[in-house]
């Protein structure tokens, strides 16, 4: 099979991601992002013909899919362990990036909304985190949480997560994760037990 020099619709959304996840969106141009995934700036524009909102979005779901598709794996083995796999993936990236990246999906979410419309990205966001929370909620009811309660905490462990690994770039250390993934793993223990 001969290999395209043209780089792949999504390799230019994953560097997308990548760059919003380390200087937010507004500080992230479309030039920056195909450089970043080192994509011509014609083939960016050739996949994303509305530019940067649209490459935006993409980078927005395309990271809230691959979070859901381990959380889904994970959360098999129940609430707990699926927990714990969403810890790790975030501990994971903020490491090995040196406390220099985050979360796409909340680097779009906190970006301040240009002539008073709901930018496509933003509604992405709200989407993704809707996602999450519900392959949450329905782990702990599937568990014996009662179904507000799985509803409240899977709202709070995504909110903790995605707040604490904004601790942990700021911090430059994972002790903000460490001490969340405590809490959040007793709750959910709590949640189940009855």
């Amino acid at each position: 099979m001969a290999k395209s020099s043209t780089p792949s619709r999504e390799r230019i959304v994953a560097g997308a991601a990548d760059m919003i996840s380390r200087r937010g969106l507004s500080a992230t141009s479309i030039r920056e992002m195909a450089k970043h995934a080192k994509a011509p700036l014609g083939s960016t524009y050739h996949y994303f013909p509305e530019g940067k909102q649209q490459l935006a979005t993409e980078a927005v779901r395309f990271t809230g899919e691959w979070v859901a598709r381990s959380l889904r794996k994970e959360l098999e083995a129940g609430p707990a362990a699926g927990l714990r796999a969403f810890l790790e993936l975030w501990r994971k990236i903020v490491v090995d990036s040196d406390f220099h990246a985050g979360c796409p999906v909340l680097a779009v979410a906190i970006e301040e909304p240009q002539d008073g419309e709901i930018p496509p990205a933003l509604t992405a966001a709200a989407e993704v985190f809707e996602q999450w929370e519900a392959l949450l909620a329905d782990s702990l009811r599937a568990h014996s949480a009662e179904p507000e309660q799985a509803a409240q905490l899977a709202t709070l462990v995504v909110a903790a997560v995605e707040g604490t690994v904004a601790m942990c770039r700021a911090k430059r250390s994972t002790e903000p994760l460490d001490r969340t993934a405590e809490q959040l793993q007793a709750l959910i223990v709590t949640a189940i037990a009855k």
